[in-house]
């Protein structure tokens, strides 16, 4: 019955249908099924096999465009090594972002009570970090393989705190603190001496790193193990110490990895895999250490700035000005991040208020790394 209706339909279609050229009627649709692709009459067979556009596709020669990947290549001309020590311009606490306010907010953003460490926390996102830790509450440790910097920076921290806060009826207490992040027993030592003046440690951000850019095939390779000591090695062994204590404890904590934008893409024009891999990594260990730990009460989550106006990077654009362009046009703001706009973020993922959060990368990047 079905099958006679079906029959009638068709035959029925075909009768009172209009009559067309035999150039524009396709004939055998019976036997090929419904075309998707709308046949093309004003072109004949030999243009279709040489249709222009095959140029821009894997069936042309490479190289017939100028434009071709221009938006999208490394330039190993560009070669940026990251400062000795001695060089690095030091960095101030951000002004009027750590004064009393009265606008009402969640209680368990507060960090009061708490003990965090910085590494990396002498200058730039590190500082800056340290300073929301401070400004929600929390006493801090500042870890740096620059102890006289990291003291400078400490004191500092204190001393804007008490402007900005003249009535406050706690003033954290903030500590300078020596590691070498990528020796294990630098590390150690450290975490004893941050216990021995803090009695514990509540939170964690590894922020200490640094980055060259540099062509891969001329990256030396002691320069690549000091690179993902730093960046990886230092990561893991801060991050394994204070969970040790952590558990040592029994109490639950909260660690946040700084890693980058880079861990996700591959930045231009200027070349950085060592550096891009090493932050790949961290953010993969969050994730790691996010499922090991999680019957403990530890969460581990990741931070991935994307390009930040810190002193180092004004330095590196003072030196070579075409970044700038080339950066913020291929982000979808249109502009660099300050490091102020990452306070925010480590106090979410430190504090309460981010309690069923964990293993999460939250990307500060001006939406870079969604186009």
């Amino acid at each position: 019955m079905f099958k006679s209706t079906i029959i009638r339909q068709v035959s029925r279609a075909s009768t009172t249908a209009p009559r067309v050229s035999s150039t524009a009627f396709i004939t055998r649709q019976t036997v090929r099924g419904l075309r998707t692709t709308p046949a093309r009459f004003d072109k004949s067979s030999e243009e279709d096999d040489n249709d222009r556009h095959d140029a821009l596709t894997t069936a042309g020669k490479p190289g017939a465009f100028e434009h071709e990947g221009q938006f999208s290549r490394t330039d190993k001309t560009i070669r940026i090594e990251h400062p000795e020590e001695s060089q690095m311009p030091s960095s101030l606490p951000v002004q009027g972002r750590g004064g009393s306010h009265y606008r009402r907010t969640l209680a368990t953003f507060s960090l009061e009570g708490r003990v965090g460490v910085v590494t990396g926390g002498a200058r730039g996102l590190g500082l800056v970090m340290a300073q929301a830790l401070v400004v929600s509450g929390a006493d801090v440790a500042i870890v740096d393989l620059n102890k006289e910097e990291a003291t400078k920076s400490a004191e500092l921290l204190v001393e804007t705190f008490r402007k900005e806060n003249p009535d406050a009826e706690h003033v954290p207490t903030v500590t300078a603190h020596y590691a070498d992040v990528s020796s294990p027993d630098s590390v150690n030592e450290s975490i004893s001496e941050i216990i021995g003046k803090h009695g514990k440690i509540d939170h964690l951000v590894t922020s200490a790193g640094f980055t060259d850019n540099i062509d891969a095939i001329d990256y030396p390779y002691e320069r690549l193990k000091k690179l993902w000591g730093v960046n990886v090695d230092g990561t893991y062994l801060f991050s394994t110490a204070v969970a040790r204590h952590l558990m040592d404890r029994g109490v639950p904590g909260s660690i946040v990895m700084i890693g980058s934008m880079s861990g996700s893409i591959v930045n231009v024009p200027q070349p950085q895999a060592p550096y891009n891999a090493s932050k790949a990594a961290v953010r993969h260990l969050a994730s790691s250490f996010a499922v090991e730990w999680a019957h403990a009460g530890i969460r581990v989550n990741c931070i991935s700035p994307g390009y930040m106006l810190t002193a180092l990077t004004k330095k590196i654009l003072d030196e070579n000005p075409v970044l700038a362009e080339k950066w913020t046009s291929l982000i979808p703001q249109g502009k660099m991040g300050r490091p102020e706009d990452l306070m925010g973020a480590v106090t979410f993922l430190l504090s309460d208020a981010s309690g069923y959060v964990t293993g999460a990368d939250l990307r500060v990047d001006g939406g870079y790394t969604l186009t």
